[in-house]
């Protein structure tokens, strides 16, 4: 019995600042971020790349990737992409990219990814605020 439908298993996602993809058809991840320091909030990141690699699944499914605030409710973003996968041996790349992504507030932000409505992952973005230091007095 050839089966008709086999989830997914998300091999990895990585949250970086670019994604380029070589002749050869290897792809470059460029920043690979697990926390972003900041002056002060809030601030306005102008892209993030999400970097989805899916393997071991049959059939066609749909990939949706979110952004969600601090307080765990608030979606920022969301991205949905199709994809398919004809071989369970074979593997499928998606990579999301979201521009101008404003950060109201300092703190852990959380990428969830999910395949069909099934969550594979949810993993923490800090935005982690460290104010300037102030400058020196001069005296005179």
């Amino acid at each position: 019995m050839t089966p008709s439908r086999i989830l997914p298993d998300l091999q990895c996602s990585l949250i970086c600042e670019e994604v380029r993809q070589e002749r050869s058809g290897s792809f470059i991840l460029v920043g690979v971020l697990h926390f972003v320091t900041v002056p002060e909030v809030p601030v306005t990141a102008p892209r993030l790349c999400i970097f989805n690699r899916w393997t071991a699944g049959f059939g066609q499914f749909l990939e949706t990737v979110r952004l969600i605030a601090p307080d765990q409710v608030t979606v920022m973003r969301k991205h949905e992409s199709r994809f398919e996968l004809k071989e369970v041996t074979l593997h499928a790349i998606n990579v999301v990219y979201l521009g101008h992504v404003r950060f109201e507030v300092a703190g852990p932000h959380y990428i969830e990814v999910l395949v069909d409505d099934v969550m594979k992952i949810r993993y923490p973005l800090v935005i982690h605020h460290v104010p300037p230091p102030a400058p020196p007095e001069s005296k005179g």
